[in-house]
């Protein structure tokens, strides 16, 4: 039996587990409001923070560390790779610390796991990080040489609920096309085309819909005026973008649930604004149906605000009629790392090296 502490840091929560092989037998979660997270500059501050978490969360379920075969963290953004799991390295965690492709709270998985596990001399590892890249060469033109887009999302839930749809319909993942939405603090939808993610929104810094706490895509022309305005520092204009954009920049709020709360209380401006998401998600499904020449096998719903069954509802009847839909609320991410892990610990694939690994 294999003992494996999974450690998944987002943008509003810290969620944790602990497996015997893939049976899950302790799970917990945080939430973390925008107010406590503003008492933070970085992400690397947030450390002390999500590690006493993680240190009550052994405590709380009496898990002997020494009897723990591997910690696994959710990747962060580091430099483009290809799907696997990764040994946490030198170069990993460098590149996690010092945020060489941006900040962002899964930064933190890696850096977690290799902080636990060397308390032990285990291994720490990742699985598909959020800078897993499998895009096809056309959807990396942007519309100017100097900005390519880019592959950052939620690849790991991504790959697992495709996985688990595929699965039920009894084809193998490799042979279907599928769209899926990641709808959460940051909202991902990508398209899946044979095993590859060949199209995908860049979910952090300013792609496609907006969400809870991030912009989305924005006029570009009015972005650069903002930005050159006097008004803003640089940290500030990326503050706007990723963590007090979307819902939190209308509402003031990152949580669905107070949104909701105030569509219920008569608020007409929420409604339109939560309405106004839901379309922008809409449009972003519909526009990615176009790859597959409309020959979609399936559309899959997934992330937590499709536990609100008026977005589902909603979404359904917006894009219904490009494939079937299927709902998998939450995120499957805490299995995903375990399972990733597990694979190594039973000899069934090899890790992968960040150091040493080609990068995309």
């Amino acid at each position: 039996m294999y003992r494996i502490i999974v450690i998944n840091p987002g943008s509003t929560s810290t969620k944790l587990a602990f497996f015997e092989d893939d049976k899950e037998q302790y799970t917990d979660s945080l939430s973390h409001s925008r107010e406590e997270l503003l008492a933070f500059s970085s992400i690397t501050d947030q450390f002390d923070f999500r590690a006493k978490f993680v240190e009550n969360f052994i405590q709380k379920n009496k898990i002997k560390l020494d009897q723990v075969d591997a910690f696994v963290g959710r990747g962060g953004l580091l430099r483009p790779v290809e799907s696997g799991t990764y040994r946490v390295d030198s170069a990993m965690l460098h590149d996690l610390k010092v945020g060489i492709m941006g900040e962002h709270a899964s930064n933190l998985g890696g850096i977690l796991a290799d902080y636990f596990a060397a308390k032990v001399s285990k291994p720490a590892y990742i699985v598909d990080p959020v800078v897993v890249d499998e895009l096809d060469d056309v959807s990396r033109f942007s519309g100017h040489p100097a900005i390519p887009r880019k592959s950052i999302f939620h690849a790991l839930n991504q790959k697992a609920v495709a996985r688990r749809v595929a699965n039920e319909l009894g084809i193998k993942y490799e042979e279907l096309n599928l769209i899926v939405a990641h709808l959460g603090g940051g909202i991902s939808i990508a398209a899946h085309k044979k095993g590859r993610i060949v199209d995908v929104n860049d979910a952090l810094e300013g792609d496609g819909p907006f969400s809870p706490e991030r912009t989305g895509g924005l006029p570009v022309g009015d972005l650069v005026r903002l930005c050159f305005s006097g008004k803003y520092s640089k940290k500030e204009i990326f503050k706007q973008l990723r963590g007090q954009g979307g819902l939190v920049a209308y509402l003031g709020t990152n949580s669905v649930e107070e949104v909701q709360r105030k569509i219920a209380e008569g608020d007409p401006y929420a409604r339109d604004i939560y309405k106004a998401m839901i379309i922008q998600v809409s449009k972003s499904i519909a526009a990615l149906s176009a790859i597959f020449q409309g020959n979609v096998d399936a559309i899959i719903l997934t992330g937590g605000i499709c536990n609100d069954d008026n977005v589902v509802n909603s979404i359904k009847q917006n894009v219904s009629f490009i494939a079937v839909i299927y709902v998998i609320p939450g995120e499957k991410e805490l299995q995903a790392l375990a399972a990733g892990a597990l694979r190594i610990l039973r000899g069934e694939e090899n890790e992968k090296s960040y150091e040493g690994t080609h990068r995309i």
